[in-house]
């Protein structure tokens, strides 16, 4: 088990160094994420050596939304004076994520049905 943490903490420890470079504004988890998925890619990683603590990580993920849940109860008093823009910006933000999610999933469908056709 503590070699799997060592796996994902390692590529989490590279994305947090490559977000210090200046010019590089995507967040250390952003990268993390990024450096696993090309290890697991490149067959670096093998997924069945990190499946066990991956699995326990999203079995408990419940745990991991604490904290921001009680950071944010902090700011209810900002949270309601602003409650119309928020409201706004999630209904429009939820929209977006749908719209642009559904479309280059049937990009993607289409251009992967167009390669099978012609091989």
């Amino acid at each position: 088990m503590a070699k799997q943490f060592g796996i994902i903490f390692a590529c989490l420890g590279i994305g947090e160094l490559l977000a210090l470079i200046p010019g590089l504004n995507i967040p250390g988890s952003i990268w993390g994420m990024l450096i696993l998925c090309l290890s697991l890619e490149r067959g670096w990683v093998r997924p069945h050596t990190i499946a066990p603590i991956c699995r326990f990580l999203i079995s408990n993920m419940a745990f991991f939304f604490i904290p921001p849940g009680v950071a944010l109860m902090l700011y209810f008093d900002l949270i309601a004076a602003e409650w119309l823009p928020v409201t706004v910006a999630t209904l429009v933000s939820i929209l977006l994520v749908f719209l642009i999610t559904g479309r280059l999933h049937q990009f993607l469908h289409n251009r992967f049905r167009r390669h099978d056709r012609n091989n």
